[in-house]
């Protein structure tokens, strides 16, 4: 009687591992993401800026399937890249930075978006130039790039519906430049852009304030960051 437990053990020791076993089998047998394959891409319909298409692809498990996606008209084979988004902070000593955001309204969602400054590449046109170009229009301000996403990674903003891509320029604004102490816009004709700043620190609650007062919206990637910020200062004071 008193071997009983013993037993039990065993049995229960085998039976952990054979479930152990089943179950890393099973993970070995579930079809990758990357088996997945494109078969074609046909026009549904076609626009200025956008192209709609149906793609049919093989799923991991070899079943054909289709899929519909919205296409921007305006990629260049000079980058392989839609668009940018520009994070452009701005520097003073012994200041906290601050963010370079715009308001505009966005018809599709039927609201002002608050957004960090982008734009389409143009044509021969690089990442770098395309951002300070774009910054330099939207807001008014001079900066200069730190950094680029897509020297790291391809970003995809909505992969669900297009393979639009971008690149996030992150770029420092002098704000003891003289050019940056009352900036101009530039705007094209059609463009109604609201600049505005907001202090790094604190992002999130101050996007919230604004959305609030004002009705507007935020977009995601925006979000995102100020998300991340929020989360490593929690961490940071952990």
């Amino acid at each position: 009687m008193y071997n009983i437990p013993h037993i039990s053990r065993r049995v229960c020791t085998k039976r952990s591992i054979s479930i152990s076993i089943a179950r890393n089998f099973a993970a070995k047998m579930k079809p990758s993401p990357y088996k997945a394959q494109l078969i074609s891409q046909s026009s549904l319909d076609h626009g200025k800026w956008i192209q709609l298409r149906k793609i049919t692809y093989k799923d991991p498990l070899g079943k054909e399937r289709e899929w519909e996606m919205a296409v921007r008209t305006t990629r260049t084979d000079t980058t392989g890249l839609d668009a940018v988004s520009i994070l452009a902070l701005i520097k003073k000593p012994e200041l906290t930075p601050l963010v370079v955001l715009t308001k505009q309204f966005r018809p599709p969602c039927n609201k002002v978006v608050i957004e960090l400054p982008a734009g389409l590449i143009d044509p021969k046109e690089s990442v770098e130039s395309t951002a300070e170009r774009e910054l330099l229009e939207e807001t008014g301000y001079v900066g200069s790039v730190v950094s680029l996403s897509h020297t790291v990674m391809p970003l995809f903003s909505d992969p669900g519906l297009t393979n639009a891509n971008m690149a996030l320029v992150t770029m420092d604004v002098d704000g003891t430049d003289p050019r940056n102490v009352d900036p101009q816009p530039q705007l094209e004709d059609g463009e109604f852009i609201e600049v505005f700043t907001l202090p790094l620190s604190g992002l999130l609650g101050n996007l919230a304030d604004v959305c609030a007062r004002e009705g507007a919206v935020v977009d995601l990637r925006l979000y995102h960051l100020a998300e991340g910020l929020l989360l490593g200062e929690k961490m940071f004071l952990k």
